[in-house]
């Protein structure tokens, strides 16, 4: 009997993990766990069983995205200019977030950085070594932080989505910021 249950478990999360990516794809970080539980045909109380909440919710659609960012941080780890190394990861992060809808959702921080978010803790796991590398080559500031970087592309994806081209205001954005609003003297 307890297998049975397990078995039907796994489907169950499966189904709804099928769903919840459709959903999200549709209608981002804000899809409705109602209708996700109605179109995978459970209960809502078997989805929040699952996922406790919509965060859990969103990590569990990311994760497949999210290792493919952190094989891309490793690609880049040791190639070429460290701070060109940097930048090209984090526009990768910019435009994967626009266009991975809920993505950002699920990196956006809530309480503790460092602990509060499983997806965005992988993140700047994955970014540290390129900013440790840019860093140490004077590139990048020193007292920049991983955290801070996967902050500010949340930040600027989020703000930026509802804009008519998301990708083109978040990557201007992002040039923004990596440019300063100063020229150099």
């Amino acid at each position: 009997m307890a297998d049975r249950q397990r078995a039907d478990a796994r489907r169950n999360y499966e189904r709804i993990l099928a769903v919840a990516e459709q959903e999200v794809a549709a209608h981002g970080g804000g899809a409705s766990l109602e209708q996700i539980a109605r179109v995978a045909g459970v209960g809502s109380a078997t989805v929040r069983r699952h996922f406790p909440n919509r965060h859990a919710l969103l990590e569990a659609v990311s994760a497949q995205r999210i290792e493919a960012l952190c094989d891309r941080a490793r690609e880049l780890d040791g190639a070429g200019d460290s701070r060109d190394s940097l930048l090209a990861w984090l526009d990768e992060l910019v435009a994967y977030c626009v266009t991975a809808r809920g993505l950002a959702t699920a990196l956006a921080y809530e309480g503790d950085p460092v602990d509060g978010n499983s997806c965005a803790s992988v993140v700047a796991q994955a970014a540290e070594p390129l900013l440790r590398r840019a860093v140490r080559d004077g590139t990048v500031a020193g007292n920049v932080t991983a955290v801070e970087l996967v902050t500010l592309i949340v930040g600027i994806v989020m703000v930026t989505e509802h804009h008519q081209d998301p990708a083109a205001s978040a990557g201007r954005l992002f040039a923004l910021a990596v440019a300063g609003i100063s020229p150099a003297r």
